[in-house]
């Protein structure tokens, strides 16, 4: 076993979700050295062409990462390692933080043609196609960016990538609507948790207002804009919003999410030219944190 590789443990726990074979055509590589080989790049953000030789041809790591994350495989993965942890009691599920971060996107991932890109062995359009790519421009070039929500524990629980100028109040709500853990005793997926954080940059009436439809607890600054403006109207204004300062300081939980996320550099540095595919190699970083 290599460095950074799968450990036993690791590969027990996470084989059984793992696609089988349907027994047309060739029978899969082993998924194990596959796997890792997919890993190793993330790791270290190497071509897929300087794949070391121990991981067998380039192009299976290539094409089964992009498949994966084209049919959803990576998500239905993520989904079934986090039923598990949940069942072992391991996702805190009182303090679940949001924030975002903003990747770099390298040259080679600029270009990417507008047309839908074929996958091998599928004719339709990816699930997670965007025709915008995920990459947006800024004074610092092109960048891409990661929204997350994190648990206690600082592990993801649903990731969502975007261009890099897309505000982060607006992807609030599509990031928690992506949080989703099954439980493996039955019954409805687990999508609520017990309370909320996030910076001011997520305060908007419309999250508020969702917040508490949902009936989730949360502490969120208010800008000091909002905070004027509602002085302003007096009574018509609303009463002040709740805010507490012990809550706040767990904020950051999420952060020290996004430093784990970004410790591997395929994830710190966009290299993939489609955003599904960015989007499953973000999914199986979060995926690895979970199998820790």
């Amino acid at each position: 076993m290599g460095r950074g590789d799968l450990s036993d443990r690791e590969w027990a726990r996470l084989e059984p979700y793992l696609p089988k074979n349907t027994g047309r055509g060739g029978r899969w590589t082993c998924h194990r050295k596959v796997i890792n080989g997919i890993l190793f790049r993330q790791r270290t953000g190497i071509p897929w062409r300087d794949l070391p030789t121990r991981f067998g041809k380039w192009k299976t790591c290539h094409d089964r990462h992009r498949r994966w994350s084209a049919d959803g495989t990576w998500e239905r993965v993520l989904q079934a390692v986090q039923a598990d942890a949940d069942a072992e009691g391991r996702i805190d599920w009182s303090m679940v933080s949001v924030d975002s971060t903003s990747c770099r996107a390298h040259q080679h991932a600029a270009g990417a043609h507008r047309r839908p890109a074929r996958i091998p062995g599928r004719q339709r359009r990816p699930a997670h196609h965007r025709t915008d790519e995920a990459i947006g421009r800024s004074r610092g070039g092109p960048t891409t960016k990661i929204h997350l929500a994190s648990d206690g524990g600082c592990r993801p629980l649903a990731v969502l990538v975007t261009p890099g100028q897309w505000g982060d109040a607006p992807q609030m709500i599509p990031v928690l609507d992506r949080i989703r853990v099954p439980r493996l005793a039955g019954g409805h997926p687990r999508t609520r948790p017990d309370h909320v954080c996030g910076d001011k940059a997520y305060s908007s009436r419309r999250n508020r207002r969702y917040l508490r439809r949902r009936q989730i607890r949360h502490t969120i600054p208010e800008r000091r804009d909002q905070r004027a403006n509602r002085q302003r109207r007096g009574s018509h204004g609303g009463r002040p919003t709740g805010f507490g300062r012990a809550r706040y300081a767990r904020r950051n939980e999420v952060e020290r999410t996004v430093n784990a996320l970004k410790g591997f550099r395929a994830v710190a540095t966009r290299y993939d030219k489609r955003a599904y595919v960015f989007q499953g190699t973000v999914t199986l970083a979060a995926i690895r944190l979970w199998l820790r």
